[in-house]
């Protein structure tokens, strides 16, 4: 079981960090979790260290049913068999089961170098071996400028960034396997397109600065019924009258606007998104289902693979029905995104017509 987390620490990581070891060790030690018996964590806690800090968090329980696991060693460019638990925290740049990068300053849109970036890990089990990336996208720091163009700015920095990632981890400094990205990718639906959609007959409204003469907000009113207000725009306020339009079908009559991924179309697979989008909810325990008036409602969090990784899972699924997925506590407040998982079998031998490249039955 792989669990990546973003923004570990939250907001106040300063603050907070403090609490994390403590929520990890009692985890790794509760009930829920004893029958798995090996562990890895990886923890980037190192908030002082500007140049390195990315906030990310790497979890990997596995399981006592499962015999033989090894872990790639990308220092000595073998794997080594996993056994007991062990914890990284810290400073992980020196940790050789494990490549962490920081976004180079230059990805960053505003110039604030703020916590982006991957951390990546390799895994063989029965055979197959296989990359599980953590990843934090930008997000976009003005709905006013975000609906400016279509694509946005920020889907082109987005855009950019992800295929840096890519570009590392298939380069030729180690052998290629299958590959899993998933985290926090950011993406958002083409905001001029939908705004367009939603307030299809509406009039808009430009309020600017009285200083300035800068937009900072639109207005967009029916054009009969009283000119009722249908949507509110500012830097940080996406306030639509009808949020139903976001859940009703798992808000799939939105996916249409959903492109940013049709750039790596030839790199990454998804399966279908059949939940609805996973941010930014509403922080209130009270209201798990309600979403917060700050940013259009979007799939953000998402679980990507490979070509080769896709070929894994959907062969299993011919085996078996086993393949889910979903989001987590549909009905319950878990911050602003809900988490997304993906649940499959890999057969024994699935991998088997790549044992020999991965060398990964040899224990090292």
């Amino acid at each position: 079981m792989a669990l990546h987390c973003q923004e570990f620490g939250g907001k106040n990581y300063e603050a907070s960090m403090s609490h994390v070891d403590k929520f990890v060790k009692e985890l790794l030690s509760s009930d829920a979790m004893k029958e798995y018996n090996r562990a890895r964590v990886y923890l980037d806690e190192n908030y002082k260290s500007q140049e390195h800090f990315t906030a990310l968090g790497s979890f990997y329980f596995l399981h006592e049913s499962l015999k033989n696991i090894y872990q790639f060693d990308f220092k000595a460019k073998k794997y080594r068999k996993v056994a007991g638990k062990e914890i990284y925290s810290d400073t992980l740049e020196s940790t050789p089961m494990l490549e962490k990068e920081k976004f180079p300053q230059d990805y960053f849109p505003e110039c604030k170098w703020s916590r982006k970036g991957f951390i990546r890990t390799r895994w063989c089990i029965a055979d197959c071996a296989f990359d599980l990336v953590n990843i934090h996208l930008f997000h976009d720091a003005s709905n006013l400028v975000a609906w400016e163009t279509s694509p946005s700015v920020y889907s082109g920095i987005r855009h950019k960034a992800l295929g840096y990632v890519l570009d590392r981890i298939i380069d030729q400094r180690f052998e290629k396997v299958s590959y899993f990205v998933f985290g926090d990718f950011n993406f958002r639906l083409d905001s001029k397109s939908v705004v367009e959609t939603l307030c299809t007959k509406a009039t808009m409204q430009t309020v600017r600065a009285a200083d300035t003469n800068e937009v900072v907000k639109l207005i967009f009113r029916e054009s009969d019924n009283d000119r009722k207000v249908m949507l509110q725009l500012e830097k940080k306020l996406f306030d639509y009258f009808n949020q139903e339009v976001f859940r009703d079908n798992n808000g799939t009559a939105l996916l249409e606007f959903d492109k940013e991924l049709s750039v790596f179309k030839d790199r990454l697979y998804e399966l279908d998104i059949s939940f609805p989008p996973s941010y930014p909810y509403s922080e209130d325990a009270r209201q798990g289902e309600q979403y917060m008036n700050t940013r259009c409602p979007a799939w953000c969090d998402r679980i990507l693979m490979s070509p080769s990784a896709k070929e894994l899972v959907l062969r299993s699924e011919s085996e078996e029905k086993v393949v889910t997925y979903d989001h987590i506590g549909p009905n319950v407040c878990m911050g602003d995104h809900k988490p997304v998982f993906l649940a499959f079998r890999i057969m024994p031998g699935a991998g088997k017509p790549h044992a020999r490249v991965h060398k990964c039955c040899v224990v090292q």
